[in-house]
C-alpha cells in the first residue's frame, strides 16, 4: 500500500471515529491539531511549487514534515497520538531516502527515491494537512470542555 492510501485510510478512520463520537477531541488536543496542521502547511507546499524544487529541498521538506509529526506526537496521548503515530508510520519510507549520490562510499542503507516517490510522499503530507484541518473542525465535546458545576451545599 502506498503512502497516499495509508494516509487516506487513517483520515477515513479518524472521520468515522469523530462522527461516531468514539473520539471526542478535547480543547487541548484541538489546539495541538491546529498547530500541527499549520506547521505542516509550512513544510510541503502545493504540488507545482514542490516539483519545481531541487530534490534535496523536497527531501528537506518531507523530513521537516516527519519532525512536525514527531514533536506533536510527543505532546499528546490517546487517539490523537495513535493518529499521529499512524501518519509517521505511513511516511516512514522517507527516513531511508537520500538526495545525494553515494560517490562510491557506503549509504547506511539509504536509497535514491524516484520522482514518483517524492510526489507520493508530498501528496500524503497534503492529505494529512487536510485530515488535521477536518479533525480540528469537529465540534468540541461540551461536557469535557465545560463540566457541569455542582451547587454548593450549605
Amino acid at each position: 500500500m502506498d503512502m497516499r492510501r495509508i494516509v487516506a485510510v487513517l483520515a477515513e478512520e479518524a472521520e468515522r471515529q469523530l462522527q461516531d463520537q468514539v473520539w471526542k477531541l478535547e480543547p487541548g488536543d484541538r489546539a495541538l491539531v491546529l498547530q500541527t496542521e499549520a506547521r505542516l502547511r509550512d513544510t510541503v507546499g502545493p504540488q507545482d511549487l514542490q516539483e519545481a524544487l531541487p530534490q534535496i529541498k523536497r527531501l528537506e521538506h518531507l523530513r521537516e514534515t516527519l519532525a512536525v509529526l514527531a514533536i506533536s506526537l510527543a505532546r499528546t496521548h490517546g487517539r490523537l497520538a495513535w493518529f499521529l503515530s499512524g501518519a509517521l508510520n505511513a511516511l516512514e519510507p522517507v527516513l531511508r531516502w537520500r538526495a545525494l549520490p553515494s560517490d562510491g562510499g557506503g549509504t547506511f542503507g539509504t536509497v535514491l527515491p524516484s520522482p514518483e516517490d517524492y510526489t507520493q510522499a508530498e501528496d500524503a503530507a497534503r492529505r494529512l494537512q487536510d485530515a488535521l484541518a477536518q479533525i480540528a473542525s469537529e465540534p468540541a465535546d461540551p461536557v469535557r470542555a465545560h463540566p457541569p458545576q455542582q451547587a454548593d451545599k450549605a
